[in-house]
């Protein structure tokens, strides 16, 4: 992933000397389990940790991988050039690579959840304080693109704050599922390495055995692990979208904080574009990318081929990277949003009286018109003011059919706003609790 998109944390989980170092710890922990069963000397395991302080040489494993063609194997060679060849040759004993290699992954992929997890929670957070700021401010809600019936900012939020939480919800699932490993041998029988030395590493690593593998950790775990994130993805362009939306000159109802000394246009000095939330709906492209790729690594050959290998090497990363800044993104660009009050209401307005058609609608029917007799009337009069801006009511109060079934006085309080608001905390109490 470029640095452009990348932020420390999350770069830091994918480095080959975060990967070597965890490499490192399963071989180490997995000595230390052989001794305790007496399958190796008790020396020979404890020559191993005389290189946890080592800064494993990168560039060294891929001069002697440039030779074997076989990364965990320079690995275990450089290790050896620490520790001692006689003391390390008990290394590795009655393990294949993918024990490693798939141990590993899930280590780097449960703490990536763990740096996304803490992401979601940090934009909770902004969204339930903005939800809160403007849970009565008035605006349109659309269908369509097209004016419907008023709602308020805050239950935009609060909409994207439910999603979100169930997000959190399907990582902290995702977290766990892959939170797996094997020690398990050729073709996962356990016939070189006894179960429990795989128990004794998942234990050190944070992780639970796998119930069953093959030579290799299933990938439908994988595969739902990644779904997961581009389902967080596709909600991360959900709200973009509409802030997009919003920015738009014509609607101008909020819009993304413009900072001192920040250019809109190399060629209109006078621009004030929605980058960020454009840029967010291009990462989430591409983390979504990731999906088939998992999707289609669940299909491996018997007890196992590569075929996934060189995929997850990059979408691993790739993934992870982009939606840990995508989230980062977002959460600022919720915090500093800036929002338009007047401009909502004059929106809602540009039609006057236009959306309060449906209460209009259900007054006649209830005050005994037939629903196709209703809706006639009140479209016929709607057109009106959509062809001619004229207002909504004057037209219904001038219309003797209208009048006919319901007085001005109930013409009027139909056009109450407070009635399309009533239910506002109800809704903040099940999204937000009591």
């Amino acid at each position: 992933m470029i640095p452009r998109y990348s932020r420390p944390d999350m770069v830091a989980i994918w480095s080959p000397e975060s990967k070597f170092r965890i490499w490192y710890e399963i071989e180490a922990h997995a000595c230390d389990a052989m001794a305790d069963l007496g399958v190796i000397p008790r020396e020979n395991a404890e020559a191993v940790w005389k290189a946890k302080d080592v800064e494993f040489d990168v560039a060294r494993i891929d001069e002697i991988e440039a030779v074997t063609k076989h990364d965990v194997i320079a690995f275990l060679t450089h290790l050896s050039e620490h520790v001692g060849s006689e003391e390390a040759r008990f290394v590795h004993q009655g393990m294949t690579s993918s024990d490693v290699l798939d141990t590993c992954f899930n280590v780097q992929l449960t703490r990536a959840a763990d740096l996304l997890i803490a992401d979601l929670e940090g934009l909770l957070a902004a969204l339930k304080r903005r939800a809160i700021e403007h849970k009565d401010t008035v605006r349109i809600g659309r269908s369509h693109g097209i004016h419907a019936e008023p709602t308020t900012m805050g239950l935009t939020f609060a909409r994207f704050y439910a999603e979100m939480d169930r997000n959190l919800s399907r990582m902290r699932d995702a977290r766990a599922e892959i939170a797996t490993g094997a020690i398990s041998g050729a073709v996962g029988t356990f016939a070189n390495v006894d179960p429990r030395v795989e128990e004794h590493v998942c234990d050190q690593l944070g992780l639970v055995p796998e119930p069953i593998s093959t030579q290799v950790i299933p990938r439908d775990r994988h595969a739902a692990f990644f779904a997961t994130l581009g389902v967080i993805a596709s909600s991360i362009e959900n709200v973009a979208i509409e802030i997009r939306h919003m920015q738009r000159t014509e609607v101008l109802e909020g819009a993304e904080f413009f900072s001192m000394g920040q250019k809109g246009s190399s060629a209109m000095p006078h621009k004030k574009n929605p980058v960020l939330t454009e840029n967010l709906t291009g990462l989430a492209r591409m983390v979504r990318a990731a999906v088939i790729p998992a999707m289609e690594n669940v299909a491996l050959w018997h007890e196992r081929d590569i075929s996934h290998s060189s995929v997850e090497r990059m979408i691993g990363p790739d993934a992870t990277i982009t939606l840990d800044f995508a989230l980062a993104r977002l959460t600022g660009v919720i915090d500093k949003m800036l929002i338009f009050p007047e401009n909502m209401i004059e929106n809602m307005n540009k039609f006057p009286g236009l959306v309060m058609s449906q209460r209009v609608l259900l007054a006649l029917t209830q005050a005994g018109v037939s629903r196709e007799d209703a809706y006639a009337m009140v479209q016929r009069n709607a057109l009106k003011v959509w062809e001619h801006r004229t207002d909504f009511k004057e037209e219904l109060l001038a219309d003797a059919d209208v009048t006919a079934a319901l007085s001005p006085e109930e013409i009027e309080e139909k056009f109450d706003l407070g009635y399309h608001t009533k239910h506002v905390d109800t809704i903040f109490a099940r999204v937000f609790g009591e």
